[in-house]
């Protein structure tokens, strides 16, 4: 019962709170976050055949989720975080990599290094930089015919009648949660509007979009640290989402039960930079 679409990002918060919006969490995103899937990186550098000479600047690292990927196949990267918390999470994975490095700044007050870098990358954060700021300074970034390239892990989805008992929880304490859930459809009718956007921008061409779905078992108690890392959570009283996490945990085990499988949908965007 969560979404991951638009409507959380650039566009919902306040500039300031956006710089600091998941460090109350960053240790369970750290933790419960998934990486994403080595045939979805593979697959990104075959399209773009960049060599391992390439210099990488990824926006919105995280914790390294997707830069550890990179870095291990041999890339420079110099990686944009706004999340103090998220930037030591980052250097501690990343520090047997010496050709990565992170800095502690937003996209929007980082200073432009024009034309430097062969891919920009952005691991489901793009959407947090309003358009208006990202698609022409990423553009300006970039040497010429670079790339930019956007990597989605979209919200983990239960099986549909384990999603049916918990909905007694939500009524009784997050029935707003219940009208924010993304099903596998509209998560994919959100990645073709992340890809439009793209394209509308100006500065990208050639946008290619491939997607994969993978399955993965969580321990109940993970599960709940992963919802606890989605925006929609986040934004709940800690009372109100106190409450609604040891109803699911009652609800989830009830049966004996210690663990879900959970399904989720990964996704790439490649486009170059237009001349």
């Amino acid at each position: 019962m969560h979404q991951n679409t638009p409507k959380y990002g650039a566009d919902a918060y306040p500039f300031e709170q956006r710089k600091s919006w998941y460090s109350p969490v960053a240790d369970a995103y750290n933790r419960v976050r998934p990486r994403y899937p080595e045939a979805l990186i593979s697959r990104v550098i075959e399209l773009t055949q960049l060599p391992l000479s390439s210099t990488i600047l990824e926006l919105g690292c995280g914790p390294g989720n997707a830069t550890v990927a990179f870095a291990q196949k041999g890339y420079k990267l110099l990686c944009i975080e706004p999340s103090e918390a998220a930037c030591q999470l980052a250097k501690q994975n990343c520090a047997s990599y010496p050709k990565v490095e992170i800095k502690n700044s937003t996209f929007e007050e980082w200073e432009l290094a024009a034309e430097r870098f062969n891919a920009v990358l952005a691991a489901t954060s793009i959407h947090w930089i309003t358009p208006e700021i990202v698609y022409p300074k990423a553009a300006a970034a970039l040497q010429n015919n670079g790339y930019l390239i956007l990597l989605w892990n979209m919200s983990a989805q239960l099986p549909s009648e384990v999603c049916q008992s918990l909905q007694e929880a939500y009524q009784k304490y997050a029935p707003s949660l219940l009208e924010k859930y993304d099903d596998r459809e509209m998560q994919i009718q959100s990645l073709k509007k992340f890809g439009q956007i793209v394209t509308d921008s100006g500065h990208f061409g050639g946008l290619v979009s491939e997607q994969m779905t993978w399955e993965v078992s969580y321990s109940i108690d993970d599960y709940l640290l992963l919802l606890n890392t989605y925006s929609p959570y986040i934004e709940l009283k800690p009372q109100q989402r106190d409450n609604l996490f040891a109803s699911l945990n009652k609800t989830l085990k009830q049966d004996g039960a210690n663990s879900v499988q959970l399904s989720y949908l990964s996704a790439f965007h490649v486009a170059r930079k237009m001349p």
